[in-house]
Formats: structure tokens, sequence, C-alpha cells
């Protein structure tokens, strides 16, 4: 077909769709150019999810129009979208574990020759694909063998495959390391120079600022701007998607702290039998916790949380020494733990608001024998949807229909009904869209001027310098580096990060 330079490739006018108690889109406008990166930004909830699924033939619109090469076309089921040329690649990976990469590749569409599969076709058709990305791998290769960063790679050969013309990456970077990240973006780029046209979602504005041509930003449903060239900036973005100015997003005040109310002498976890760990957490105090992924962050906080037994090391409460066997010990001692992921281990997200924010509650809300107290847990879970501004319809709203900001404050309510005196976050604000981290800050900020002691794992470096009174910094098991708010900065968190031995701050070794 054709293409007119003045023609969009793809042209949405007038969209919208409607849930049950929810206008996810009103009347959305979209165009994207040929070759061109358009990134849609919006906080969760804003419709962009919706919007996206449409698109790729996932769900259907209420109402509008959409158009390719100033066609009207109906985009009514998956294999439609893939027949127009455009594919959704999904923030969680849809590759079959179990299978070699060509296999993936042609998953569902093997060609076959003489009633059999073709294999030397899917071998030679998956190495040209492959090569498109940037992967040197055979296609024999298990996926599961694969790193995440290469698994997605497979994923847009894979879409490539079928001779997309439209690629709509959905949070690409969310498990990626830094290195896969830059990787990718080189990919995008390429793809960009070959003609493909992406549709990049991402709550990370600093990868929107390098990769897009052009910014769409959805507020509530709706167009609420373009933005391109040197306007794409992260003020701009996030003025745009919340529709206000946000003259300080981290209003984290330093005050006097509190006695220690968690002290760690030369723990030893199972990731890291040779190294130890100290580190002591005060009254009032949000510790943060830096590192690469691999660090051996979580696993602190797992073992803390009474989930996995350390090798060697004590843990004081309060002064008083702790062996959690089980974390329902730790909670009893006044722990909680906001793990890294929600929807695994956070979360029972087939179950309503209201049951979530009581989980860890069932105890304490119990009547005589095994019957629950209803009425205090409706109580606890109207407190929490207040406190934390909980976007729901009410209590019985399934969690997994919350947007994903909505979702982290279910499981921080969940722990802020039991008034903990210790709260571990582990990367609070994965996956959460720029309005709901700043309600986050505050949120932490608030705990901190009431006494609570916050030990907090983040790799994102703006938030932990933001958002800490002091910093310790992982490496490969050890702390590798402490630092006071005042010696805050990237370049010195990044050098003890990475094990620089020039770094400053004194190592666990040191200590």
């Amino acid at each position: 077909m054709s293409q007119r330079a003045d023609v969009p490739l793809l042209e949405v006018r007038q969209l919208s769709k409607r849930f049950p108690g929810v206008l996810a889109l009103d009347r959305v406008d979209m165009q994207l150019g040929h070759g061109e990166i358009l990134a849609v930004v919006g906080e969760n909830g804003a419709g962009k999810s919706t919007l996206m699924k449409i698109l790729a033939g996932v769900q259907s619109a209420d109402s509008g129009e959409l158009s390719i090469d100033g066609r009207s076309v109906q985009v009514a089921s998956v294999q439609q979208a893939r027949d127009l040329g455009i594919s959704l690649i999904h923030q969680e990976l849809n590759l079959s574990d179990n299978l070699d990469v060509g296999a993936n590749i042609f998953l569902g569409r093997e060609p076959v020759r003489w009633g059999l599969i073709d294999k030397p076709r899917i071998h030679q058709e998956s190495c040209r694909v492959l090569a498109l990305v940037g992967l040197d791998i055979s296609p024999g290769t298990i996926a599961s063998e694969l790193s995440i960063g290469r698994q997605q790679l497979v994923e847009i050969a894979k879409a490539l495959s079928v001779n997309s013309r439209i690629l709509i990456m959905d949070e690409p970077t969310s498990s990626l390391s830094q290195g896969e990240a830059t990787r990718l973006f080189e990919v995008i780029r390429n793809l960009k120079s070959q003609g493909v046209s992406i549709i990049y979602i991402s709550h990370r504005l600093s990868e929107v600022s390098q990769l897009a041509d052009r910014v769409m930003v959805l507020r509530d449903g709706q167009n609420a701007g373009d933005l391109e060239g040197t306007d794409i900036t992260h003020d701009k973005m996030v003025q745009s998607m919340v529709g206000r100015e946000i003259s300080q997003f981290y209003q984290r005040t330093p005050q006097p702290l509190g006695e220690v109310v968690l002290k760690v002498e030369g723990l030893v976890t199972s990731a890291f039998p040779q190294q130890a760990v100290s580190f002591e957490l005060r009254r009032g105090e949000i510790l943060g916790c830096a590192g690469l992924v691999g660090a051996g962050r979580t696993e602190i906080l797992q073992v803390l949380f009474g989930i996995d037994r350390p090798l060697g090391g004590t843990i004081e409460v309060d002064g008083m020494a702790r062996e959690f066997e089980n974390s329902y010990q730790a909670i009893k001692a006044g722990l909680a733990l906001v793990p890294e992921d929600r929807k695994q281990h956070g979360l029972i997200i087939e179950m309503p608001v209201r049951q979530n924010i009581g989980l860890a509650s069932l105890l304490r809300n119990r009547l005589a024998g095994l019957f629950l107290n209803g009425q205090r847990e409706l109580q606890d879970t109207h407190q929490m949807i207040d406190r934390l501004r909980i976007k729901t319809p009410s209590e019985n709203q399934v969690t997994q229909f919350l947007s994903g900001g909505n979702q982290q404050k279910v499981v921080l309510g969940k722990w802020l009904s039991l008034g903990p005196r210790v709260i571990l976050l582990d990367e609070p604000t994965r996956g959460v869209d720029v309005g709901a981290k700043q309600e986050i800050y505050q949120l932490m900020e608030e705990l901190a001027q009431q006494g609570v002691a916050i030990l907090f794992v983040s790799s994102e470096l703006e938030e932990i310098i933001g958002m800490s009174d002091r910093v310790i910094v992982m490496h490969e098991g050890r702390i590798s580096g402490r630092l006071e708010r005042d010696a805050l900065d990237e370049e010195t968190i990044m050098q003890l990060a990475t094990g620089n031995p020039a770094a400053t701050g004194p190592r666990d070794d040191e200590v």
C-alpha cells in the first residue's frame, strides 16, 4: 500500500469505552506517524491500557473510529490487529519457557511442509528476525535459559515476524537491568530507522525524554495534551499528567531521630553466605537502601520479616533480641513488609479491597472461635480508603480491577491498620504513576513524623536521594558504603553500588 507523508499511519478519533461504574476512555483522539516513537503517559487509571488493548484487538470500543493509512478499519480481534500490522508486547512476557526461541516466535502459526512442521524454515526466519533486534542466539535456545532482557527482545522479534508496522510496548523496562534497558533503546531506535512505528508506555519519564518523538498525555480517560521536541521535559509531563504544578516532588523534612528501633548485627543471608550486614534504624527515620539488581537488598528484608531464616547474626527490635521463625512473629514484634511484587506477594487480587485490607488483621479482628468481627474490618477498610485516598467504587471492588497505584495503597493499608513500628518497603513505587508516587512519598513523610521507622529499598536514585535521612548502599551482599543526607548524590551512590573502592563511605568490614 502506498504511503502519503501527510496521512498518519494510525489515527484514532473520538474513541470511548465504558466499564461498569467507570468511563475508561472519553472521546480520545490519537495520531501515530510512520517511523514515529509516540510515548503515551498518564497516571494509573488514566486509560492507557484500555486504549492499547482496543488498538490490539483485546477489547472493543463502545464508539469511535480507527483508520490505518487513511482507511477506516475494524479491529475486532487480536488476529485482525496482527493482520493490520499491530502487535502488543505485554508487560508480563508471554513466552513459553519450555519451548525454544524459534518455536515461541512461530507458536500457533507454524509453517508446514508435506504435512509436518517446517523446522528449517522456522530456523531461517527466526534467525532473520532475531538479527533485526540484534539478538545473536540460536533459535534452538530454550526460552527459560534467557535473561528477562533477552526474552523481551524475543517478544519483539516475534512481532516483527508477522510484519508488524506498529509495536505497542507496555512498560517494557519494568523488569530489566540498566544494561538491558540501554540495549532495548538501541533496538527501538533501529526499528524506527527501518520505518516501524512504536507506541511506548512507561512510568519512567526519563526514558520517555530519551526516546520519544512526541508524547501524548491522558488524564481521567481524556486527552490532556501533546508534547514535542524541547517540551518533552519531566516537569511538563508531570504537570500535564496530574493537572497541577508540582514544585517540590520530594518533601522530606529532616527531623531529630528517636531511639534505635531495629538493630542488625552480622546478619548473613543464604543468598550471600560469605557476607555479613550490620546497620541500625531509628524511630522516625527513613533509611534508604540502594544497590544494583541482585545486590542482596530484598534478601535482607525477607530475613527481617521472617520469610527466610538467617545463617548468622542477630536482630534486635526495641532492644530485645529476636529470632523470627515466621512472618507472624515479625508482625507481632511490630514489623510490616510491603513486597516488591504486590500481585504475587502483597495481595490476593481476586479478593475485594475489604478482605485484602483485613488480611493482616484477621487474628486481631476475630471474635469467639473462628468468627470475624466484620464491623471492625469494615471500619478499618473505610479508614484506610479515606486516609490513603484509594480510588475504588466501594470496599467490595475486586482488587485486580484497581490501578497499580491503588493496588499498592491497598497493600499499605493492610499493614497500617495494624499500626506497625517498623515498615520495610521493597520498591514501593514500582509500576506506579507519578501522582500515586507523590502520595506514597507524602505517606512516608507522615509516618516518619509519627515515629514509624522505615527501611526503604529502591532502584530509583532520585527517590532514594529525595526521601532518605541516610542511605546504605549494597554491592554483592555487603554494605559497600553509608551516606548521610548531605552527602547524597547519584554518582557517589553508583560508585558504591558497583563496588568502586574509591567511593566514599565506610563498608561493613570497616565499621
